[in-house]
């Protein structure tokens, strides 16, 4: 397989011991056009070393390898500068290892076709929206966040996010600036192991899928979320996934799909 480093890393952010943020800028070419809440493709040489404390490959690669993966796009779709990923370190995956071993400076292959289709495209822009993350699943709201779509509309927005910790939650800075300037857009943080926490812990401690039957986005909207008003976006773990669809369809909400338009829109993963 082709070596193709064509992009440098010029940020990495520690979010929490197993959480980074990277930015990654191309080098010699230029961003192509993307849509928020779609994902590209980063891929280092086998021969790239693992971090400390992640446990060996459970494979064996052959020379010239490259392992490639996946990850949502956190950073603005009107940015050409560099894209950015908000990434978990899994110590026993293929890729992570490497890429939480990288520097500023180091060079890794970022693949120049964005896709997906977990977009706003199909959302009425009259219709509120409900961003529903777990962990790193927060990454493609940023991007919707930070390409405007509260501007020119008069939708409300909200964010839920649940991790198991406070320091887990990153962008919480961010989403907390981007609530106190607006009224149409809410941020609601949740933590499942507040006895982790080293001061107390003044938000919420449900799981989302809790929050959303005891009818949190009812009190934050002002208004009951009805399909014919709502679209709601999911992306994490895939238990949050599918106990919030299970709530929702009781609501009469239904998964959105290309011939078949719902107000459901999903992304998990394992």
């Amino acid at each position: 397989m082709e070596n193709n480093l064509n992009a440098v890393v010029t940020q990495i952010i520690q979010v929490s011991p197993s959480m980074k943020i990277f930015r990654i800028a191309p080098d010699g070419w230029e961003l192509p056009d993307f849509t928020s809440g779609q994902f590209a493709a980063l891929a280092l040489p086998a021969t790239a070393e693992r971090v400390a404390g992640s446990t060996p490959d459970y494979e064996e690669y052959e020379d010239g390898k490259m392992i490639k993966r996946v990850y949502s796009i956190a950073s603005s779709s009107k940015s050409k500068e560099f894209i950015e990923f908000y990434i978990s370190l899994v110590r026993s995956g293929a890729l992570t290892p490497r890429l939480f071993n990288l520097q500023i400076g180091d060079r890794i292959e970022l693949g120049n076709k964005m896709v997906g289709m977990f977009t706003l495209d199909q959302v009425p822009e009259d219709n509120n929206v409900v961003l529903v993350a777990t962990g790193t699943g927060v990454a493609p709201y940023l991007s919707m966040l930070r390409s405007n779509i509260l501007s020119n509309t008069n939708r409300k927005i909200v964010v839920i996010h649940g991790a198991s910790n406070s320091w887990d939650l990153g962008y919480r800075s961010e989403l907390m600036l981007l609530e106190s300037i607006t009224d149409r857009f809410i941020y609601l943080p949740t933590i499942i192991h507040v006895e982790n926490e080293p001061s107390k812990w003044f938000g919420d401690t449900r799981f989302v899928q809790d929050m959303w039957s005891a009818g949190v986005v009812e009190k934050a909207f002002g208004e009951k979320p009805l399909p014919e008003n709502t679209h709601i976006f999911l992306c994490g773990n895939p238990k949050m996934v599918e106990s919030m669809f299970k709530n929702l369809e009781a609501d009469g909400f239904k998964e959105h799909k290309r011939k078949e338009p719902g107000q459901i829109h999903v992304e998990s993963w394992g």
